[in-house]
């Protein structure tokens, strides 16, 4: 009975996602003017070694699903879900000189063609959803909401793998040594052994970074601030001497820039005041939500930031914009912003169109920018960082119902999950998308036209992949120093060493299916931005009712029920436990 009621509770969360969601189509996407790909799929010979080759299965071994070994005699086609990012000067996400080169490899190894649908990165929750519930959704699809894929898995709606990958294992030897059983098998439910996604892998798991103008502060004859007491003076100093560090626009001085997302865009300044002492129960049972909305201190962080605001040192129109806006981003490439708590690359991406090249064309100083700093130590006098885990907190990768061709797509995973296929679309070609230094780092080349990549090394072609990931881990290193055209080595690697500063996740695995989180995760989301904007706008006077009220009401949405569940299912595996053994 509990069961079918989940089941009529789905159903009624479908229709209420369906009344509720942009039904804008998505544009189509233009014809590509990419030439044909390279018809071999090997890396470039400077790139790290692929891995070792793997046996092929014999002739005939899986004759019964149409396979000839890894080929199939007859041509199959998949869909597969891609990021579109909107990029200005972007290549159609969906039809480009990287898609025709996958097309081509998984057509000439596999005889599988594939088509790609693209999908608004920054809504991708809202409208899997309601591809899903409308039957439309691509046979591999992606996302970061495990939420949804429990949803629809409750309801039938999504492939269980387990049989799949236990038939197949033998031809998807690039799949299984990269993401490892680990990886392939981290949402496996241990107590039905269902397993509905598998999980990419975080090969960088670096998150968020503090970035302050550093011209400013040498304008003002400031040191780098240590604390956050001298980061709040800091701030103030930006605001009182706007006329001086902005001469011809002093009114569009922003001190420090924030978004509709302010659990991401704060979270430096929150990490510091959770308790150090956060056990690993804790991190289990509230870290569901992926801002730690529920983590003890976060109130009180939130409160800061209202401090703040009615000081008028945050950028006041921020909770105007919403997912998907790039006004943040414009504002900061035209040299308002004084600081800022973002993702340790985004001011070093895209090249002659970064913000650190745009403030340095402006400025005509070749020094200008922003510096990565960590001001903010907690309770303990650390500072404490919560990057992504490198298994279970990257997209995970799952097969709807409506998919026929489950083998198919399991190649196709396969394919680029191959270290030459996959360092290929991370470097490109050597002498155009990268250079080679003499210690074997890849170094970046800003590029425009067919070659362009629309996301960091095409990390939404690389779908079992997030980060660059070569063979050895010191090139890794150093290439990932090297990859940001126009951006000093020692900028990048100091901002991704800050992000991951005495670090913690959660490591004791997803523990199985948590039903009370099955479709809430869009929604509770959505209630977590609006509540957390709000508390931060809000006079002082009514910060404790509007952060309540939100607080509350999120709770009551299934926040509760959810912390419920999962403090059960810890206690049924740990016991009385509070911290697991390190």
């Amino acid at each position: 009975m509990k069961r079918i009621a989940r089941v009529l509770a789905a159903v009624l969360v479908l229709a209420l996602l369906a009344a509720c969601s942009n039904n804008a189509a998505a544009p189509a996407p233009a014809a590509s003017t990419a030439p044909a790909a390279p018809a071999a799929t090997k890396a470039p010979d400077t790139a790290a070694a692929p891995a070792a080759d793997t046996p092929a299965a014999p002739a005939g071994a899986h004759a019964d699903i149409g396979l000839d070994g890894v080929k199939f005699t007859d041509t199959r086609h998949i869909t597969v879900e891609i990021f579109d990012r909107n990029n200005d000067g972007g290549t159609t996400p969906a039809d480009n000189y990287y898609t025709d080169f996958i097309k081509q490899g998984v057509l000439e190894t596999h005889n599988i063609e594939v088509e790609f649908i693209p999908v608004p990165r920054w809504t991708e929750g809202d409208d899997i959803n309601n591809m899903l519930a409308a039957g439309t959704a691509p046979d591999i699809c992606v996302t970061y909401s495990a939420p949804t894929i429990q949803l629809y898995a409750a309801m039938g709606g999504v492939h269980e793998l387990t049989p799949y990958l236990d038939e197949t294992k033998d031809v998807l030897p690039n799949l299984f040594e990269f993401l490892g059983d680990t990886g392939i098998y981290w949402s496996k439910d241990p107590d039905t052994g269902e397993l509905y996604s598998v999980e990419g892998k975080r090969a960088n798991v670096a998150k968020q970074t503090t970035f302050i103008r550093n011209d400013w502060l040498e304008t003002l004859g400031l040191a780098v601030p240590n604390s956050e007491e001298e980061f709040y003076n800091a701030l103030i100093a930006f605001r009182d001497n706007a006329a001086t560090l902005l001469p011809n626009e002093p009114d569009k001085m922003i001190p420090l820039l924030m978004t509709y997302d302010v659990g991401w865009m704060a979270a430096p300044l929150i990490n510091a005041y959770i308790p150090d002492a956060l056990t690993d129960k804790e991190l289990y049972t509230l870290g569901f939500d992926d801002r730690f909305l529920l983590y003890p201190g976060y109130k009180d962080a939130i409160r800061k930031l209202n401090q703040w605001y009615n000081e008028g040192l945050i950028w006041k129109d921020f909770a105007l914009y919403g997912a998907g806006d790039t006004t943040n981003e414009l504002l900061s490439k035209a040299g308002y912003v004084g600081a800022q708590m973002q993702n340790w690359d985004s001011l070093y991406r895209n090249g002659e169109d970064s913000v650190i090249t745009n403030i340095r064309r402006a400025t005509g100083n070749d020094k200008a920018g922003y510096v990565a700093l960590n001001p903010f130590p907690n309770d303990s006098g650390k500072v404490r960082t919560f990057p992504y885990a490198p298994v279970g907190s990257d997209r995970k990768v799952f097969f709807p119902a409506s998919n026929d061709e489950v083998y198919a797509s399991l190649l196709y995973l396969d394919w680029i999950s191959d270290a030459t296929n996959r360092q290929y679309l991370q470097i490109g070609d050597e002498g155009v998308t990268h250079s080679v230094e003499p210690d074997g780092g890849i170094r970046t080349i800003a590029v425009t036209g067919e070659k362009i990549m629309n996301s960091l090394n095409n990390i939404d072609y690389t779908i079992t992949c997030n980060g660059l990931s070569f063979e050895d881990p010191e090139v890794t290193m150093k290439s990932i120093a090297l990859g940001y055209a126009g951006v000093e080595a020692e900028l990048v690697i100091q901002a991704y060493e800050l992000s991951q500063v005495n670090s913690r996740f959660n490591n004791a695995g997803t523990l199985g299916t948590i039903a009370a989180e099955e479709g809430k995760g869009t929604e509770l989301s959505s209630k977590r931005d609006v509540f957390l904007d709000q508390a931060v706008v809000a006079t002082p006077d009514k910060f404790d009712s509007v952060f309540d009220g939100g607080l509350n009401d999120y709770l009551a949405s299934g926040g509760q029920a959810i912390i419920d569940e999962r403090t059960q299912v810890w206690e049924k595996y740990f016991g009385s436990s509070i911290n697991l053994d390190k």
